[in-house]
């Protein structure tokens, strides 16, 4: 048989999920804080997908209009476009993940949807989602923290 070479093979599996917290979120759309640019350029060269649900998108247009993100004056519908073109939206809720119960009720959105999803990440600077992290890798989940601002 001749020794011909053959084309590389391109990957056809999909790019490593991750799911994004809220305030992660805010730091990128709205404060365009460079720390998280190295995440924006994975989810944007379609390197990383995004997972969201409807409810990430509500609960940040709802945190927009108060405290210190009220003071930039965000754009909402710069927000909700950023989300649309980069977010993957689940179309169900996903179900509350088994033994793995965040102490902020506000959170558990971004644990079930990372979990039902088999999320390779969750990226968080929220304390309550941080402390998961070491019982989150038993199920396929990685948490990891995204730098806090510097005072």
């Amino acid at each position: 048989m001749p020794n011909t070479p053959t084309a590389p093979r391109l990957s056809t599996s999909p790019p490593p999920a991750v799911v994004i917290d809220t305030q992660v979120v805010m730091d990128w759309l709205v404060f365009n804080d460079v720390r998280v640019q190295l995440l924006v350029a994975e989810v944007s060269s379609g390197r990383l997908r995004w997972l969201g649900q409807p409810a990430m998108l509500d609960e940040i247009l709802h945190v927009l209009g108060r405290g210190v993100a009220a003071s930039y004056a965000p754009d909402p519908a710069q927000v909700s476009a950023g989300f649309a073109q980069y977010c993957s939206m689940a179309s169900q809720v996903p179900p509350r993940a088994v033994r793995l119960i965040c102490r902020d009720p506000d959170d558990q959105m971004f644990i079930d949807l990372a979990v039902e999803a088999k999320a390779r990440w969750l990226i968080s600077r929220d304390r309550a989602v941080l402390a998961l992290a070491k019982r989150a890798r038993a199920f396929g989940v990685e948490i990891r923290m995204r730098p806090a601002k510097s005072s």
